[in-house]
């Protein structure tokens, strides 16, 4: 029971190992296909390989402060940090990769121009020592342009003007093209090309700027470290180690250039409110020492003093309290600014981080804002983003300014209650006293503003002018492995392509392929059975069965025979049957078989000679019938002269006699032919004669065979005629020829049954090429191998292509 079980999965891999042979068969025919593609793959490999400029990845590494990775790192004195805004590494990547620092770094180093000299197949850029610099005074058109200039000494170079033709230019001399307006500075190796054309190349900066930007690969290189990995590749590594060092050093400049400003924008309102305070400071003063006078006060009793310390407690808080309003009516009055490049406001005394953290974004917005109009239309869709978040921003500063201000205002209302609270209850001091302690107290409030101010701008003065960057060098840019190519990845795509480009060839060769190329095609198409299948045959003659007695081809049309008898046999004991059902008595007659295929060059006349052959070889008397009267072969393919009298003259003329048209073969004894003679005008109108069925049943007495060889059905209607005469008709179809429309126009013909007892002969059948045919070959019957020619082989060889 158990092995029952699993002979069944074993019997379907078997089928499934079988499927797969039968598919790679199909390409291994066309292995010449895969041999030509690799040879071609691997060549321009092998050319590519040692002409193409290597390429090589240049690097770097820098620290950048990132507060949120290191928020124990403090600085000596936080007040400096009050201007500038917490720093990640992340947000300093695309600082880093922004549009405006590559642009910056690109013109600085004019990496828009290129200089190339031609070396052998390849072309030497000349980044590092061009014999001259591209220097250009008005921009005209930059769309790629490429200037061919050939030095002519060291003062004169040549290059094409406007109107196409070569022009002698000096060197540090203005000339005018397509370019612009531009003008060539030699250098030290001009010397060394006088007599080389060198290629100049002009790009717009716009687009090399987003070159660099798309290669330019940053990243962290370790998630605990706020260390960035800076990459990019080259054919010239300086040209790559120049662009690093320039992009940090920008980098820098640029952090640097946004701290001042920032800086300078706190350090001013400073100044201005410092200036009001002196004011405000000179005239307390003049006030208590004008009352002190007036008054003739000397000393303030010890409750006075007390009183004057509680108040002036509370009154610093409250000044503390008007600081921060006087802020926040600074910040509303940047919010509401309709100026969108209004300066940001100092954030002194405010400690709501929410607040602070707004300002600073907004800050930052406006900055984009402005360095966006600097390249692009105020009216260009790129600002409603930008604009949006702007006013969302905005709002939500707003939003924030209002509930803090609530909250002073709140906090100034307590403390003022306390001081008049205070105050009443000190009604028994003299008036002259309590005077003085509140001019006392004004002049104390505006002297302690002032130095706190003044303490802050010294602080900021500072920060101002110190140079600390945000990007700290952890290694300078380097040159590492050569990038590009790469010989071994180089190698497996030419293998990749050379095997997948014959492949899909084939693949598509064979998936839009109309051609019958199994058995299976015919099967789905038409309920007629296949009588036999015939290999290819690659013999320069046609008669198999007669040359060569040992032979595939020859073993399968005896096959052919056998089938064949058996099958009239079968209708002879069908015609006997009905014979004794009707009381009649049928004499022995000759079987009679025709051969059609739908076109021509399916095979038929071969089948037809080589299958009378083999009938004859067997001992039976039979005869063959050139009725192709259009493009007869037969009487060819035996050596036979083609001016005998045949069908023709014996269908015309009404009184020749059968004998005097059969011809015998000399090298098939029992083998007869009756060619057509002389081709006819008319050779349908000539087989509706009743001449034909009387020759056919004069050959039916004769013979113990008749084979009848006709033209083909889709192009004419012979073989409809003839099949009126026929016992079975043998419809010939090749494999990789004959196409499966022809099946269509098959299947009527069985539909309205215009052929008797209708068998296929599949022929023509190459297993290596379509995956479907016999699994043996000549090897069993022919023990000597055959010389072939090479004109034979080449053909053979240019078939598998």
């Amino acid at each position: 029971m158990s092995t029952r079980q699993a002979s069944g999965p074993n019997r379907a891999n078997r089928h499934q190992f079988s499927d797969l042979k039968t598919v790679l068969a199909k390409y291994f025919y066309h292995w010449p296909l895969f041999v030509l593609c690799l040879i071609i793959a691997f060549t321009g490999a092998y050319f590519y390989l040692q002409n193409a400029n290597p390429a090589y990845e240049v690097s770097a590494t820098i620290l950048v402060k990132d507060e949120k990775k290191s928020p124990q790192e403090k600085a000596v004195l936080p007040e400096l940090e009050q201007s500038s805004s917490p720093k990640n590494a992340e947000s300093e990547i695309e600082i880093l990769r922004s549009k405006k620092l590559v642009s910056q770094v690109v013109n600085d180093l004019q990496l828009w121009t290129t200089y190339k000299v031609d070396k052998g197949l390849t072309s030497k850029d000349l980044y590092e020592n061009p014999p001259f610099k591209f220097v250009l005074l008005k921009k005209g058109s930059f769309d790629g342009e490429k200037m061919e200039v050939l030095i002519k000494d060291n003062k004169h170079f040549e290059v094409e003007n406007l109107n196409g033709n070569k022009q002698t230019v000096a060197f540090n001399q203005s000339f005018k093209n397509s370019t612009g307006t531009w003008l060539l500075k030699p250098t030290n190796v001009l010397d060394q090309y006088i007599g080389s054309v060198i290629t100049v190349t002009v790009k717009d900066p716009e687009m090399v700027s987003n070159a660099y930007i798309k290669s330019l690969d940053a990243h962290l290189l370790d998630k605990l470290a706020p260390t960035i990995g800076l990459f990019i590749t080259d054919e010239v590594p300086q040209r790559g180690l120049d662009f690093l060092n320039s992009l940090i050093t920008a980098y820098n400049d640029a952090a640097s250039d946004e701290q001042k400003r920032t800086t300078k924008s706190t350090i001013d309102f400073i100044d201005r409110r410092l200036a009001s305070l002196t004011g405000e400071l000179n005239t307390a003063e003049k006030q208590v020492e004008g009352y002190r006078s007036s008054q003739g006060l000397t000393d303030i009793n010890s409750q006075a003093k007390v009183y004057l310390e509680n108040v002036q407690a509370n009154d610093n808080k409250l000044n503390e309290v008007n600081v921060q309003l006087n802020v926040i009516a600074g910040i509303e009055q940047y919010v509401n600014s309709p100026s969108a490049n209004a300066t940001a406001p100092a954030t002194i005394g405010i400690s709501d981080p929410a607040l602070n953290s707004q300002i600073e974004k907004l800050s930052e917005l406006q900055l984009k804002r402005s360095a966006l109009l600097a390249t692009t239309p105020e009216n260009n869709p790129l600002f409603e983003p930008i604009n949006k978040q702007i006013a969302v921003t905005k709002a939500a500063i707003r939003e924030t300014v209002s509930g803090v201000k609530a909250s002073l205002l709140n906090s100034k209302r307590e403390l003022q209650a306390v001081s008049n609270k205070t105050e009443s209850s000190i009604k028994d001091i003299p008036v002259q006293e309590r005077q003085f302690v509140g001019m006392k107290r004004q002049q104390s409030i505006k002297e302690n503003l002032y130095v706190y101010l003044l303490q802050k701008r010294e602080e900021l003065a500072l920060s101002y002018a110190s140079t600390f960057v945000d990007a700290r060098i952890v290694d300078k840019a380097n040159i590492g492995d050569k990038k590009w190519p790469k010989p071994p990845l180089i190698m497996a795509l030419a293998l990749l392509l050379g095997i997948g480009v014959p492949f899909m060839i084939i693949y598509f060769r064979q998936s839009f392929n109309n051609k019958i190329t199994g058995r299976r095609d015919i099967e789905k198409a038409l309920n007629v059975p296949i009588l036999a299948e015939l290999s290819y045959n690659d013999s320069e003659r046609e008669a198999i069965v007669v040359n060569t007695k040992h032979h595939l081809v020859g073993e399968q049309f005896r096959t052919l025979r056998t089938n064949l008898n058996y099958l009239h046999s079968n209708l002879l004991q069908e015609t006997d049957a009905y014979s004794a059902n009707s009381a009649t008595i049928t004499a022995p007659r000759g079987k009679v078989t025709m051969l059609t295929s739908s076109v021509s060059k399916e095979g038929k006349s071969f089948v037809s000679s080589n299958l009378a052959a083999s009938l004859a070889a067997s001992g039976k008397k039979t005869v063959i019938l050139e009725m192709d009267l259009r493009k007869p072969k037969i009487t060819r393919v035996f050596d036979l002269p083609s001016n005998h009298p045949g069908i023709s003259e014996y269908l015309s003329k009404g009184n020749v006699p059968v004998e005097s048209i059969i011809q015998h073969t000399p090298d098939n004894p029992g083998l007869d032919v009756i060619g057509v003679g002389q081709i006819p005008l008319d050779p349908s109108e000539l087989l509706e004669r009743e001449g034909l069925t009387t020759l056919i049943n004069d050959l039916r007495n004769m013979y113990d065979d008749v084979v009848i060889d006709t033209a083909p059905l889709h192009l004419v209607t012979d073989a409809m005629i003839i099949a009126k005469q026929a016992d079975v008709c043998l419809y010939i179809i090749r494999q990789g020829y004959t196409t499966k429309d022809e099946l269509d126009f098959l299947g009527t013909i069985v539909e309205a049954n215009y052929l008797p007892s209708l068998q296929i002969v599949f022929n023509g059948i190459k297993k290596n090429k379509y995956g479907y045919g016999y699994n043996y070959d000549n090897s069993y019957y022919s023990e000597q191998r055959k010389q072939v020619s090479f004109k034979r082989a080449f053909k053979g060889m240019l078939s598998r292509f």
